[in-house]
């Protein structure tokens, strides 16, 4: 199925959950500093796992960074 991953058009498995997601970015489901929103909304770290993504879900991974 297609969902939007940070402005980008990527396939997931059906039903596949919010970690997956992160994970295709490339980052560790530990990563520090990272938020992901689903449509709009923030999903809290506790529930990555558990939150499973829909037909054309636009998904948000933010990593912060140090610097100016």
């Amino acid at each position: 199925m297609k969902i939007i991953l940070n402005g980008h058009s990527s396939d997931v498995r059906g039903g596949e959950s919010v970690l997956a997601a992160i994970k295709q970015l490339g980052l560790p489901p530990d990563a520090r500093g990272v938020a992901v929103a689903v449509d709009g909304e923030v999903i809290p770290r506790a529930r990555w796992e558990d939150v499973r993504l829909s037909e054309g879900a636009r998904v948000e991974v933010l990593s912060a960074m140090q610097g100016g």
